[in-house]
């Protein structure tokens, strides 16, 4: 398996990579750093990490932005957004193990997935995660027993047609159904906190957060007529980034959801669940051309990383990523970039311009940090990329994984 190369804080005596004002993305460091570590490398960027962080805390300001992991679960990106007082959202109980092992407070994380084993509830409880989300009748029972040890979220569904990936088709309840609900818990004497909701990844407009604030804020007055005091209001992700199109600024994105929470009790406190947002940028995949092979009038680039590997986001996130190829600008030829495995289905992208490669010379795919390497198998025994996490030019390591 492939060396992981991080660490939960960087040591004042680790050496320098880079520069520290050096941009590990620019090519002159991406060739230096693949004749250290060789290809395909994955490499995290702190201060990315950070930057993104800080734009979107403020363009939400008084929301309490929880990180969430599955887009990225690197220690990293977790090590990172803790410095910087971010609140982490968990939904497994291999997520409860990474935020345990690095020490996060339990009271800086909640609990998401709407749908839970017994012990998953009970790993999360043990660490000290208390806060936990449901959106059906029966999940609503599972915590009986847990009455006295946790507080819940009803997860409601609003399903926006801009949104990249439609969340509310898998989880969350109707609207209509709220109610019943709040009712079933005052019955069972469980206690409800507060209502969420997603709308969906890589959404392209905020219409249908503000439209979901709205409704929200109505369902919690039903609430409070029924003997819950719920004073959270959770509005997911879904945060959108560039990636081959550009998206709607975060400040202009943002600005409707802040003119509807204005809407809410003074007293109300907001958190959101950002993950592609913060993430995506933060990372780039660095992949070598293995051979070539001309077919049909087009040159076929087979790379040591594909779509079974750092590109999976390709298939599972529906994602296209930008990529070029690190070498001088000439003449270009109609391109295939192809994934290393003898899997016919393993093709990056069948429709690029590029300038002719030689084995060895460098792809980069950029805005990769999202539900790529997070998802990457080793088929056909290639290995998962390398993982190069780096914070002003300061290697952050730690044999221990993710």
């Amino acid at each position: 398996m492939a060396k992981t190369l991080l660490s939960p804080s960087p040591a004042i005596d680790e050496p320098l990579e880079l520069d520290p004002g050096q941009d590990p993305f620019a090519p002159q460091s991406i060739q230096y750093l693949v004749s250290r570590y060789g290809s395909p490398l994955f490499i995290i960027d702190a201060e990315r990490v950070r930057r993104q962080y800080r734009r979107l805390a403020a363009a939400l300001p008084g929301v309490d932005l929880h990180y969430a992991l599955k887009p990225l679960p690197h220690s990293a990106v977790i090590n990172t957004l803790r410095a910087e007082g971010a609140f982490f959202d968990l939904a497994t109980n291999g997520e409860v193990e990474l935020v345990r092992r690095l020490k996060v407070p339990a009271e800086r994380c909640i609990h998401t997935h709407p749908i839970k084993r017994d012990s998953d509830i009970r790993t999360a409880l043990a660490y000290g995660v208390d806060r936990f989300v449901i959106d059906n009748p029966d999940e609503l029972r599972k915590f009986v027993k847990y009455r006295n040890r946790s507080s819940l979220l009803i997860r409601v569904s609003f399903s926006s047609p801009e949104a990249r990936c439609d969340l509310s088709r898998k989880f969350g309840c109707e609207p209509e159904v709220v109610p019943g609900l709040f009712k079933l818990a005052a019955d069972l004497r469980i206690k409800i906190d507060g209502l969420s909701f997603h709308v969906g990844s890589q959404a392209a407009g905020p219409a249908m957060f503000a439209e979901a604030i709205a409704r929200c804020t109505d369902l919690m007055r039903v609430a409070a007529q029924l003997g819950h005091a719920p004073g959270i209001l959770d509005i997911g992700g879904g945060f959108p980034v560039d990636y081959l199109q550009r998206s709607m600024p975060i400040e202009e994105f943002c600005a409707p959801i802040r003119a509807a929470l204005k809407e809410l009790p003074s007293t109300m406190r907001v958190i959101a669940e950002p993950g592609r947002y913060i993430s995506a940028p933060a990372a780039i995949s660095v992949a070598s051309v293995m051979g070539r092979a001309l077919r049909g009038g087009r040159w076929w680039y087979y790379l040591d990383e594909g779509l079974y590997g750092s590109y999976s986001g390709q298939v599972y996130d529906h994602a296209t990523y930008p990529v070029e190829a690190l070498v001088p600008a000439g003449k270009t030829y109609p391109s295939v970039l192809a994934g290393p495995t003898c899997d016919s289905i393993d093709v990056i992208n069948e429709h690029l311009e590029l300038p002719k490669l030689d084995v060895g010379d460098l792809v980069i795919g950029r805005q990769m940090g999202a539900y790529s390497w997070a998802s990457a198998s080793e088929f056909n025994f290639f290995p998962r990329a390398t993982v190069l996490a780096l914070d002003g030019g300061r290697r952050l390591t730690d044999g221990s994984g993710r």
